[in-house]
């Protein structure tokens, strides 16, 4: 992420508008679309100071000189991947596409991150681009949402069903059928949990 589009993600965490964060750090909302959007590049270290300051992280953190962190303690920023592919450890940063804040007695019960929903399967709670925290577990139990990969393909948002011979991944969406794994095709396919999805940020 550039430091423009980390000043963006940081306004929309914020829940502020572009007139409201560019009157914070004393631009035009012109020159802060401009910062946003990478039309403008080098951006006065004073404003990315404001910008750090009303977001309450560090000027390093928006420059990416330093992990996804806070100042402070009020909350933990954990990685929002676009997707989750074979082969590819969780925390690899070219699918990282946006931050999310959770709090800091979520954060000590385990390891997250955020995933973008693609696709409508898990439709009406889970829609198009809306995004999960989940966390990081190769287990959980009948009837959790997981975040599951299946023969190697991207992972998938699924509702988990345990059975003694063996698993289903559920779409919530009636339009899609249950996906069926006895035992060995769980072992030979393979079909890996990653995690549990423990909370929806939903996009408006």
């Amino acid at each position: 992420m550039t430091v423009g589009e980390r000043i963006k993600s940081l306004r929309i965490s914020l829940e502020m508008s572009q007139v409201e964060f560019a009157d914070k750090i004393n631009v035009s909302k012109q020159t802060l679309y401009k910062y946003e959007n990478n039309i403008i590049t080098n951006i006065p270290s004073d404003k990315i100071e404001a910008a750090a300051k009303i977001g309450n992280v560090t000027p390093a953190f928006l420059m990416g000189w330093e992990p996804l962190k806070p100042k402070s303690s009020k909350g933990i920023i954990i990685n929002v991947l676009g997707r989750v592919a074979a082969g590819i450890p969780i925390e690899a940063i070219e699918d990282v596409i946006d931050t999310e804040e959770i709090s800091e007695e979520m954060a000590k019960t385990g390891e997250f991150f955020g995933l973008q929903i693609h696709g409508d399967s898990m439709e009406p709670k889970f829609s198009d681009g809306d995004v999960v925290i989940v966390r990081k577990q190769n287990d959980a139990e009948s009837d959790d949402i997981v975040i599951a990969m299946v023969n190697g393909d991207d992972a998938t948002c699924k509702k988990l069903k345990k059975y003694d011979d063996g698993i289903a991944l559920i779409s919530t969406n009636p339009a899609y059928d249950p996906m069926y794994f006895n035992k060995k095709e769980i072992e030979t396919k393979p079909v890996r949990i990653l995690g549990r999805v423990v909370e929806l940020r939903a996009k408006f």
